[in-house]
């Protein structure tokens, strides 16, 4: 089987100004790579749909829905808050996000791929279900969690999260669910700052202290989450995908390297294999150095792939 790769030209029109970091140029960066690699000819290409209504709504209330859509301007951009922005091509970007997990959702539950990279934007994991922040407006991994439990009746879902952000969105949504396991790592004291003041026991939350590099990196996933994603057994794997704790990201201050990315696809890989049949499903959250994220995406799906 293959790895379906899954974009669409209209996340290039999410526009929240020519000096934020969140840019167009970063989708840009993850193609060219994947050109450079020699990776682009091993990938299945998708376009992501729309989500619908009635898929958003699992998550998201129809008064947060409605406010959006009112947002949305026509022309220009309207901030929701100090880092988060809409611009005309913002909606259908989000819904574009949005729709690309539960694609990947769909793909590997058919069979269709044990793998999808969901290259998408506006990222996700910071939305709450009725909140944009954090450059987020759609929570794109829990929409494709909910997705795989209520159409496909999956009764186990592992969310990985290695963003250098905690994703508090995620977690809001999530808290206490049996049905979800969320594991993962993030710079702290650092936005959100949340995710360690007593967490529900579902929530997995590994924070990690600035100027960490990948040996403390690896140790605390080694010692702390990998054991709690092995013992859930999960039907399947979303990862909140964000490379933003690398040492050339300036976005924050861990100390990961490309080969940090390669080491924790294998390790989410061999846990698919045991459980989920190998179905992995990964959506893109941060990552803002141009160079940096274009190969950790390399490598992280080169690995994934076995390629």
């Amino acid at each position: 089987m293959t790895t379906v790769f899954i974009s669409h030209p209209e996340c290039l029109r999410h526009d929240m100004g020519s000096i934020h970091p969140e840019s167009p140029q970063r989708l840009a960066a993850i193609s060219d790579r994947l050109i450079a690699a020699g990776l682009d000819v091993y990938l299945a290409h998708l376009d992501a749909p729309y989500a619908t209504d009635e898929q958003l709504r699992r998550i998201h209330p129809e008064r947060y829905l409605a406010y959006l859509r009112e947002s949305a301007p026509v022309e220009g951009i309207v901030h929701l808050d100090p880092d988060t922005a809409m611009s005309a091509g913002t909606w259908n970007a989000a819904r574009r996000a949005a729709g690309a997990g539960i694609l990947g959702v769909d793909m590997v539950m058919r069979g269709e791929a044990n793998h999808a990279f969901c290259a998408v934007r506006p990222p996700g994991h910071h939305a709450e279900r009725a909140r944009a922040m954090g450059f987020c407006f759609f929570n794109n991994i829990a929409l494709a969690a909910a997705h795989a439990m209520a159409v496909w009746g999956v009764e186990r879902v592992a969310i990985v999260d290695f963003d250098v952000h905690h994703g508090n969105g995620t977690e809001q949504i999530f808290s206490g669910d049996r049905r979800v396991l969320m594991v993962g790592s993030f710079q702290h004291p650092f936005y959100p700052y949340c995710g360690t003041d007593h967490p529900a026991t579902n929530m997995c939350n590994v924070p990690l202290k600035a100027g960490t590099r990948g040996e403390g990196f690896r140790a605390a996933a080694e010692t702390v989450w990998l054991p709690r994603l092995r013992e859930f057994a999960p039907e399947l794997i979303l990862v909140s995908a964000g490379f933003d704790a690398h040492c050339e990201d300036d976005m924050a201050s861990l100390g990961l390297v490309d080969a940090d990315y390669a080491w924790v696809a294998q390790q989410v890989r061999d846990v698919a294999r045991a459980s989920a049949g190998g179905r992995v499903v990964s959506l893109l959250e941060g990552g803002y150095a141009l160079s940096a994220l274009g190969r950790s995406v390399a490598v992280y799906i080169k690995t994934l792939e076995d390629l």
